[in-house]
């Protein structure tokens, strides 16, 4: 299972790591901490040294209940990033975690590779069209209404069917716009509640009917925190085990903020195999 990337092929039958650089000022848990070059230059070459093969690039906060912003704000604060970031390797893989189609084309012209979209194109009717005309990987995400409207759309008669039954719908719509390299995210914690997020984890073998590439990003997530009664300060270890667990149902990809132990759980796993 592969996909191109500027121009490379990225073999994805050993999982690889996405690490999440948040510059938004109100993520649940690295908000605001990557404010100026050196920060944000400082962590991205830690995660890059510890073997992250993508870095996800986020200036729209998702969490439940977050503040919506404009799209001027948007481009204003991931797009210099992106210049900064390919100034300073210019190998690097950069994945925009956007559902605008005008942020990601400013940021696919300016070098990033990947477009990261947590509505599948539901909250841009443009953002298909655009990517099939971009001709880059898309990361199609499940989730239901908006960021600020989510959390009450937890109602499923068959999880799995229905999860199923929109990649379905999302991948050919994809396909018929000419996108090439599509990857799947079930969506932890979007319009899902904890019992949903484990149900889903537990049977996310299922959606390899798909054939193609599936994405996790259970990282420091409230499934786990809050079932451990922690924060998402302490959810590291429960990260690991859920990304485990992933890796064994089949992820291809794991989206994680400690790329360190991410790539290690995958070393582990593939030696059990």
């Amino acid at each position: 299972m592969t996909i191109h990337c500027k121009g490379s092929l990225i073999d994805l039958s050993t999982p690889k790591v996405m690490g999440i650089l948040n510059l938004t000022p109100d993520s649940f848990y690295d908000g605001g901490q990557y404010r100026n070059e050196q920060e944000i230059l400082k962590q991205v070459e830690k995660m890059l040294a510890e073997g992250a093969a993508f870095i996800d690039l986020g200036a729209y906060s998702s969490r439940p209940g977050a503040d919506d912003i404009t799209t001027e704000e948007e481009i204003s604060r991931i797009l210099p990033v992106v210049e900064l970031l390919i100034k300073t390797f210019p190998e690097i893989l950069l994945s925009i975690d956007t559902f605008r189609s005008t942020v990601a084309k400013a940021c696919i012209a300016s070098g990033a590779a990947i477009i990261n979209d947590i509505s599948s194109g539901n909250l841009d009717t443009k953002m298909i069209e655009a990517i099939g005309e971009l001709k880059v990987p898309y990361i199609m995400m499940h989730m239901r209404g908006t960021p600020q409207t989510m959390k009450s759309l937890t109602h499923y008669d068959d999880i799995i069917h229905e999860v199923n039954l929109y990649f379905a719908q999302k991948v050919a719509e994809a396909r018929k716009a000419g996108i090439s390299d599509i990857i799947i995210d079930p969506g932890f914690g979007f319009a899902k509640n904890t019992d949903q997020n484990f149900e889903l984890l537990k049977s996310l073998h299922l959606l390899s009917t798909h054939d193609l590439p599936i994405l996790v990003g259970v990282s420091r997530k409230s499934m786990i925190y809050k079932t451990l009664d922690k924060t998402p300060a302490e959810a590291l270890n429960g990260t690991t085990s859920l990304n485990t667990i992933a890796l064994l149902n089949g992820a291809s990809i794991l989206r994680v903020h400690d790329v360190k132990e991410a790539i290690e759980c995958i070393t582990l796993v593939d030696q059990l195999k």
